[in-house]
C-alpha cells in the first residue's frame, strides 16, 4: 500500500480541510490513470517521517532539506505555484517581520536584536534569513539572541508578544494566516522581504517509477486546473505546478555556501 502526506501547510483550520479535500481528489484521480493511491492522507506521522519512507507515493518537503540531505533519495515530482504576495511563479521569498509598534526602519536597526527562528532545518526561516543577515554580521555575530520555536506561527506570536524582535516568516504561511487568522498577525509589520528561491516541492521515493512519476504530474495538473476544484485550490491559493529539477534547486544550497564565505554558518 502507498503512503501519502501533506503536512507542510496544515494551518491554519481552512487551509488544513482544504488540504484534505484537494488530496481526496488528487488521490482519485491518480488511481483513475491507473496507479494505486491511498483514499485519504496519513497524519500520523511527522511530516519530516514521510520524506524518506520507501513506500512515499505523494509527499511535500522544504527546498533546504532537500539539498542538505534529499537529494538522490527522493524524486521532484513538481513544485507548486501559490497565488499570494511574496511568491513569482514556483518561487518566493520569506517576509522579514517585526513587533507592529516597532521603530525599526532597516536591517541595521536591528543589530543586537532577539531574533526567532522555527528552526534550522528550514529554508524559509532559517536558510533564507541568514542569507538576508549574513552581509551584516560582525565576526559571526548580529543578533543578540537566538530562539527556536518550533513553527512559523509560534514564531509569529513570539514577535507579536515582544519575546522576540524579528524573525522571517514563510511568505504563504503569512498569507495563509492574514487571510484565515487575521489576528494571529496583526501584532506584526513586514519590514522587508529575503531573497526569492524555488518553493516546497512535491516528491515521491526515489523507487517509484518513471511510468508512474508521469501519472502523478498528470494527475496534479489536472485537479489543479479541474473547474469543480476551483474553490478548494482558491483557499489554498494553488495556481498551478512547475516542473523544476535538482539544478533548479541548487541556489538554496548556494545560498547556504554563501553564508558561510561571509564568515555567517549560523545564524547568531
Amino acid at each position: 500500500m502507498s503512503f501519502a502526506s501533506l503536512a507542510m501547510y496544515v494551518s491554519p483550520p481552512p487551509i488544513e480541510k482544504a488540504t484534505q479535500l484537494f488530496w481526496e481528489a488528487l488521490g482519485k484521480r491518480i488511481r483513475a490513470l491507473g496507479l494505486e493511491a491511498p483514499a485519504a492522507l496519513n497524519d500520523g506521522i511527522r511530516y519530516d517521517e514521510a520524506w524518506l519512507r520507501p513506500d512515499l507515493l505523494f509527499g511535500q518537503t522544504c527546498g533546504y532539506p532537500y539539498v542538505q540531505r534529499l537529494r538522490g533519495k527522493v524524486q521532484l515530482v513538481a513544485t507548486p505555484v501559490y497565488g499570494l504576495p511574496g511568491c513569482d511563479g514556483p518561487l518566493k521569498c520569506s517576509f522579514i517581520i517585526v513587533n507592529a509598534q516597532s521603530s525599526v526602519t532597516s536591517i541595521e536597526d536591528l543589530r543586537g536584536a532577539r531574533a526567532a527562528i522555527n528552526e534550522p532545518g528550514s529554508n524559509s526561516g532559517y536558510n533564507l534569513f541568514r542569507a538576508f543577515v549574513a552581509p551584516h554580521a560582525v565576526d559571526g555575530r548580529f543578533f543578540s539572541s537566538v530562539q527556536e520555536t518550533g513553527g512559523h506561527r509560534a514564531s509569529i506570536d513570539a514577535v507579536s508578544s515582544g519575546a522576540a524582535d524579528v524573525a522571517a516568516i514563510d511568505c504563504v504561511t503569512f498569507g495563509n494566516t492574514l487571510r484565515f487568522d487575521p489576528d494571529r498577525v496583526a501584532g506584526v509589520r513586514i519590514l522587508a522581504e529575503t531573497a526569492k528561491g524555488p518553493g516546497l516541492p512535491f516528491i515521491t521515493a526515489a523507487s517509484t517509477p518513471a511510468k508512474d512519476l508521469v501519472i502523478l504530474r498528470r494527475a496534479l495538473a489536472e485537479t489543479i486546473a479541474d473547474p469543480e476544484l476551483a474553490k478548494i485550490c482558491g483557499t489554498l491559493s494553488l495556481r498551478g505546478i512547475s516542473l523544476l529539477g535538482d539544478t533548479d534547486y541548487e541556489m538554496l544550497a548556494e545560498l547556504d555556501r554563501d553564508a558561510v564565505r561571509h564568515g555567517y554558518p549560523a545564524i547568531g
